[in-house]
């Protein structure tokens, strides 16, 4: 069909106007859809710079094949019918990714987790990426060649309408970014987001179809299917497998996915389906069995105990049990989430006199000039620690906002060892800006968490040896260390607990003195490859019986031992 013969039987294109809104609507859809990958894989993969290149790079790939392969059709067979079909297709597909995406993602993800031994997280989120967001995207690809087809006259003209259709792609890109980000995603969640877009971009192909009266069954049915899809999505969440009954909440915040889950003993938050609880409320007062418990040794190592920073607050979990065993604790805490801090109010008791600030942990304690005896580090992003408060930097500014005699205490949720592992890197960080005789760690038994506690010696500005009353034989002496909380708290069972835990408090080795030590700095910090290093050694340890009973038995015998 030639271009002047289309024109004429496709009047809808003759202003050029309605080539131009489809440039735009679907560079739109095209960001939204990126940024709403970002967000449907978070649960899942976390939200890392790994799985942030990952989404990246696949779309990049599917736009520049569809660019190719787009701008060869254009030339072959100039139909304006197919181009408009094929964003009728891609509008459906992406309708479609909140009903199905989690379903294909968990499908993806138990399929590699009992066939690959090494990069589970990479590998997983690259097929995801691949099988959902890949081929919607391909299609928007071809939509710039061949709108450029049917708006170009002449070669005289033909740079200017490359310069409008491009201008009117950012601008539509520019909305795609900021849309999803700042207003859908924290108002209406992921999902709701894809429908939003997707049928915004329907719209065009249903127009365009219903001008030249062509098609009506096909659109009918891509909107029969947007509807089921609409209306079938938000029945079930990220993590469908779980027993609704105990979700008392599940949603999204700007910066998370959040679901809080209220069992019999206690009340949990994740933001992560797969991986861990951030933090947990015992329904009973007490101690809570994780690693807050082993954290609560930062009080009694320290001088004094009069004050505590926490960075990354969380629901208040390590505040509220400060308050239970240190009442007249002035406890201060900061958390870059907002709404977890609004769901702290509403489902974890967080005490209402502890002042909580909605900020980054390293700008708050950079514009900060107040000193505490503990400063308690509890930072993550989903499964990943950020990388500005991992380095060498960070630690030597939470070092000038402890008091003299004070403590760090740092939740490293990962216990990796060995040589290049994410825990040697964090702890000879930390021994290069502490002095080592003073760091000591201790694992927190039926977990994957390690609680590190870094001891300030800076007096009057001189290193010096800490003498018997500064505390120092606390961080050695079972006994010291019990007397020291009961005296302090007046708890048996915190004393009794404190006894137990600093026989599990070990020396770490002096940076200096090793060849090979890992200092991590501003410049240099590669925590998403180490973390997710030991993510990958954490699952292979956990699927390697299901992966012998797979090459054993076959699928038939993995299916029955899951049931």
């Amino acid at each position: 069909m030639a271009k002047a013969d289309t024109t004429k039987e496709r009047p809808i294109l003759k202003s050029k106007i309605f080539l131009y809104v489809t440039e735009f609507f679907s560079g739109m859809a095209v960001m939204a859809a990126e940024l709403g990958a970002s967000r449907l894989l978070a649960p899942y993969f976390s939200s890392s710079q790994i799985v942030w290149t990952i989404i990246i790079g696949t779309i990049m790939i599917a736009l520049a094949l569809g660019a190719v392969f787009g701008g060869r059709w254009a030339d072959k067979d100039p139909n304006p019918d197919k181009l408009y079909f094929r964003i009728l297709v891609a509008a459906v597909w992406i309708a479609l990714i909140p009903l199905v995406g989690k379903y294909l993602i968990i499908a993806i993800s138990g399929l590699l987790i009992v066939t690959v031994s090494t990069n589970f997280l990479v590998l997983a989120a690259f097929v995801s990426c691949m099988a959902i967001f890949v081929p919607p995207l391909f299609l928007l690809g071809t939509v710039t060649p061949g709108l450029n087809k049917f708006a170009t006259d002449s070669l005289e003209d033909n740079a200017s309408v490359v310069g409008r259709l491009s201008a009117c792609n950012t601008v539509g890109s520019i909305l795609g970014t900021f849309l999803p980000t700042f207003i859908t995603i924290p108002a209406v969640g992921t999902f709701v987001t894809f429908l939003i877009f997707s049928g915004a971009l329907l719209c065009l192909p249903v127009v365009y179809f219903f001008a030249a009266r062509v098609r009506s069954i096909a659109c009918a049915v891509a909107v029969v299917v947007f509807a089921l899809s609409g209306a079938f999505s938000p029945m079930s969440g990220f993590a469908f497998w779980e027993n609704q009954s105990v979700i008392a909440y599940e949603g999204e915040s700007i910066y998370n996915y959040l679901q809080v889950k209220n069992l019999s003993d206690r009340t949990i938050l994740s933001t992560n389906v797969l991986f861990g609880v951030q933090s947990v409320t015992m329904k009973q007062p007490g101690l809570t069995g994780m690693y807050y418990d082993t954290a609560l040794a930062a009080p009694a190592l320290a001088k004094k105990a009069d004050s505590a920073l926490i960075l990354g607050m969380g629901t208040g979990t390590y505040a509220r049990q400060l308050r239970q065993y240190y009442p007249d604790m002035d406890v201060t805490g900061v958390e870059i989430d907002g709404k977890i801090t609004k769901l702290a109010g509403e489902y974890f008791d967080e005490p209402g006199d502890i002042d909580v600030s909605t900020y980054d942990g390293r700008a708050w304690l950079a514009a900060s000039h107040d000193t505490y005896d503990v400063i308690m580090v509890d930072a993550y992003q989903d499964i990943t620690i950020p990388f500005q408060m991992s380095s060498k930097e960070f630690f030597s500014l939470v070092r000038r906002h402890l008091n003299p005699g004070g403590v760090m205490v740092v939740n490293m949720n990962m216990i990796s060892d060995g040589q290049g592992s994410i825990n040697e890197a964090l702890t000879d960080t930390i021994a290069s800006v502490f002095d080592s005789a003073f760091v000591r760690t201790a694992d927190v038994p039926g977990t994957t968490n390690r609680e590190l506690f870094a001891k300030k010696t800076d007096l009057g500005g001189a290193t010096t040896a800490m003498s018997e009353s500064e505390g120092m034989d606390t961080l050695s002496d079972p006994g010291t260390l019990e007397t020291r909380t009961y005296d302090r708290t007046h708890s048996h069972e915190l004393a009794s607990a404190m006894n137990e835990i600093a026989g599990r408090l070990t020396e770490v080795d002096n940076p200096n003195w090793k060849k090979d030590a890992t200092i991590l700095t501003d410049d240099k910090a590669p925590v998403e490859v180490l973390g997710m290093r030991a993510i990958d050694n954490i699952i292979a340890r956990e699927a390697g019986p299901y992966r012998e009973l797979l090459r054993k038995e076959g699928i038939a015998g993995l299916l029955r031992a899951v049931q």
